[in-house]
């Protein structure tokens, strides 16, 4: 006697609810669609948006007469990790300060991993211990961050860039938070020319009745990607609308900095 074909709508429901429950709140730790995403125009214009002082030794290969000062006003570039963040792009400032981060700066493994694992608080004990499990695989072996702001147009846009020591888990966690965004069925936001492994979303609009807080709602804008060094999330939030093919573009600019490092884009 053949068995009846299972009704996939049930398993559809399963994955979505293990997704909600678990492996959203790992991507908002990462700031997915969480943090820096709610700056209004005020926070922008008002916001300390200049670099830490902190002097870093002359990468390797570098002009020894280069002014270090010059270099440090468009990022750090002391760790492996900070050289791969986009350096500051022409007509942006520092944006506001992302939390433990500032708007330029970095966490190690072990700092990273703890704030990783904040996101299972809301988990049961025995589903909470297996996500700290799956965390710990995940080898995380630091995340930086860089914030810029576009001072013409308020529009704020974060990079943070995750490094870990099992490579395929990049690509998996690419994938993931890919599939969390479809599910959720955020809209698709601009393409990012020239990279196949790059995704940008845009936020679900404000549902509300009243027009006052519809139209002082920010745009938000998502977008992943990742290569064989790390995985990439860039947020940016804007008075509607702001130039979202435009923001897009400072992906394939950070994308291709990851590739040749050594130069500024």
């Amino acid at each position: 006697m053949t068995e009846p074909v299972a009704d996939q709508k049930p398993r559809k429901r399963g994955v979505r609810r293990i997704l909600l429950g678990v492996v959203l709140p790992s991507v908002l730790v990462l700031g997915l669609i969480g943090g820096g995403v709610t700056y209004t125009a005020v926070t922008v214009s008002s916001a300390d948006r200049t670099a830490p002082t902190q002097l870093w030794e002359t990468a390797e290969g570098a002009d020894k007469n280069e002014d270090p000062a010059a270099a440090l006003a468009r990022g750090k570039a002391g760790t492996p990790l900070s050289k791969l963040l986009l350096p500051l792009p022409d007509g942006y400032e520092f944006g506001p300060d992302e939390e433990l981060y500032g708007n330029d700066g970095e966490l190690g493994a072990a700092e990273a991993t703890a704030l990783m694992k904040q996101a299972g608080k809301g988990l049961s004990g025995k589903k909470r211990r297996a996500f700290e499990k799956d965390v710990d695989k995940l080898g995380i072996e630091g995340i930086g961050v860089r914030s810029f702001a576009d001072p013409d147009s308020d529009v704020v846009v974060t990079f943070e860039l995750a490094r870990m020591k099992d490579k395929k888990q990049i690509k998996a966690s690419y994938r993931i938070r890919k599939e969390v965004m479809d599910i959720l069925e955020f809209p698709k936001g601009p393409r990012v020319k020239g990279h196949r492994n790059a995704v940008c979303y845009m936020a679900p609009t404000v549902d509300s009745s009243d027009k006052e807080e519809r139209a002082a709602a920010l745009e938000q804008m998502v977008c992943l990607a990742y290569d064989s060094e790390v995985l990439v999330t860039m947020r940016a939030a804007g008075a509607k609308p702001f130039d979202k093919a435009g923001v897009a573009k400072l992906l394939t600019q950070q994308l291709d900095h990851i590739a040749s490092p050594g130069e500024y884009v």
